[in-house]
């Protein structure tokens, strides 16, 4: 088995991020005479597409949403349940017609009314075929005004989860008289831009004339940082006020901390395996649900996540996500005796030197896997190192992005360990449309995926407006796929937050894109 194992330290860059915080920040304090609130942050990853910071150019809404710089019509509050946002409200018209009316008391930063003509400017740049992400709204035929705070969108096809595809921050409101949305964001939030120097830092300010109540700090400097040591690092000398995703290591010293408050909550974010299903033997259901059951997911957790930032999964969904079936779906508890004769009967047998072949070779399997999230790689070596135990030779290959996307497009590949967030825009058509319908772009493109019996029940799942009837339908989908295990969930992630014992208001979503409100403040 080979690891690629790289020894934790606090890099040149990291130690300049450090110093330079601290020398931006020893005056960033609340003081006599200006009195002025700076909140500063460090988050793990900020925009990643060149510097970009508009919402509709790939996921970067997800940043600036987090900033809360933009807002979207809708949006689910930290119990997810859906609520209104920029809209007031909506109704049905009929099978294929949704009204929504807008909120009359809003604006932009730069003064603009947020009106019918602002939210059609702001979806219909989603929609245009040059977004590279148009196809994940190609159910929406027309998005037409029918009044100044009043609109239609109007589906191809009855689409039921129509209002909460409106949540995904790609979809956030912006104003029709933006100069520049990459570099100049205007939107609605509690706060407003000032300055970003990309993919280090960013700075906004209280936005005086929030529609939705008093902003409680006047100024937040936001750093993005990589290296989980020097978070804990800036948490722990005081440099800043809020950390996301501390080391693991310090959680309980981080507890223990009489200045240091830290939060933990699970997301919606599931660590999972792709398994190439065009590929033999992982073509054939009774090895892959074999190597589900070889997985020994609570150790995983225990050591690559120390216990404290992840629990074993049942089901692809989290149990946080309302419509998971976890409750109902056979869990794939760790079984390597039941994983041997699945194996076996597969005709993948046990040789005297304790290997498994296939075809008279050693049954080998390469996880790959990429560096953005810091759980990825030691979680595929553990992976392998359980794998290699029950006989299959392993090794783990750390990629790009990019080159483990044309691996797996080009199907060069066994296992691809990944890390999503599984409902982001808190339906299960998103995740299930992209990965188990057969036409769905990581079915046909990674998992050579395919089940009738899945289509017919996913398309019928968004033609159904009855809410218990469409969660029954979703409870058969995920029993069917956990059945099928064309992707193996490993993990469900627990996000992790330590702030400075003054800091208020702060509450977590586990949608992990809603992050600075207009709540979030000093004692």
């Amino acid at each position: 088995m080979k690891f690629n194992v790289q020894k934790t330290k606090l890099s040149i860059s990291a130690v300049t991020v450090i110093l330079v915080v601290a020398l931006l920040c020893a005056g960033c304090v609340e003081t006599k005479g200006t009195e002025e609130k700076v909140l500063r942050v460090v988050f793990n990853e900020g925009p990643d597409t060149g510097g970009s910071l508009d919402p509709a150019n790939g996921w970067t809404g997800w940043y600036v949403h987090q900033a809360g710089i933009y807002e979207t019509l809708f949006y689910y509050d930290a119990d997810m349940n859906l609520m209104p946002k920029l809209a007031s409200g909506y109704k049905q018209l009929n099978g294929t017609e949704w009204e929504i009316q807008l909120r009359k008391d809003v604006t932009f930063h730069d003064g603009t009314k947020m009106n019918a003509d602002a939210v059609l400017f702001s979806l219909n740049r989603v929609l245009d075929p040059s977004n590279s992400r148009s196809s994940e709204y190609s159910f929406i035929k027309e998005v037409r005004k029918t009044g100044e705070y009043t609109i239609v969108i109007e589906t191809n096809d009855v689409y039921a989860p129509l209002i909460a595809a409106l949540v995904d921050p790609i979809m956030s409101i912006i104003s029709p008289n933006i100069v520049d949305a990459d570099k100049q964001p205007v939107g609605t939030g509690p706060f407003k831009f000032i300055s970003v120097e990309p993919g280090t830092s960013l700075e906004i300010e209280k936005n005086p004339d929030y529609w939705d109540g008093e902003v409680k700090v006047d100024r937040i400097l936001i750093q993005y940082n990589k290296d989980s040591t020097a978070r804990t690092m800036l948490i722990k000398s005081g440099d800043v006020d809020i950390s996301r995703d501390p080391l693991q290591s310090e959680y309980s010293a981080l507890q223990a901390n009489p200045d240091i408050n830290v939060i933990s909550k699970e997301t919606l974010r599931t660590y999972f395996l792709y398994i190439n299903g065009g590929k033999a033997p992982f073509d054939d259901v009774r090895v892959r649900q074999a190597l589900s059951y070889a997985i020994n997911r609570q150790e995983i957790v225990n050591t690559a996540l120390e216990g404290v930032s992840g629990l074993p999964a049942t089901g692809i969904f989290t149990n946080t996500m309302p419509w998971n079936a976890n409750d109902q779906v056979e869990s794939y508890e760790y079984n390597p005796e039941k994983a041997l004769e699945l194996f076996e009967e597969a005709g993948i047998t046990k040789g005297t030197d304790g290997k498994l072949y296939y075809n008279g070779e050693p049954f080998t399997i390469e996880i790959q896997t990429y560096t953005k999230r810091a759980a990825l790689q030691p979680s595929a070596e553990i992976l392998a190192s359980q794998l290699e135990d029950i006989g299959i030779t392993s090794t783990v290959t750390i990629l790009d992005s990019a080159a483990l996307t044309a691996n797996a497009v080009s199907g060069t590949y066994d296992f691809s360990l990944a890390a999503w967030s599984t409902a982001p825009t808190g339906d299960p058509d998103y995740f299930l449309s992209l990965h188990y319908l057969s036409t769905g772009n990581y079915a046909s493109n990674w998992l050579r995926y395919s089940n009738p019996q899945v289509d017919e029940l996913i398309l019928e799942a968004r033609r159904e407006t009855d809410e218990e009837k469409r969660a029954e339908l979703y409870d058969k989908i995920q029993i069917q796929i956990q059945e099928d295990a064309a992707i193996i969930p490993v993990f469900y992630a627990n996000e992790i937050y330590a702030l400075s014992s003054n800091v208020e208001g702060f509450v977590m979503y586990p949608n992990e894109y809603t992050i600075i409100t207009k709540d979030i403040g000093f004692a």
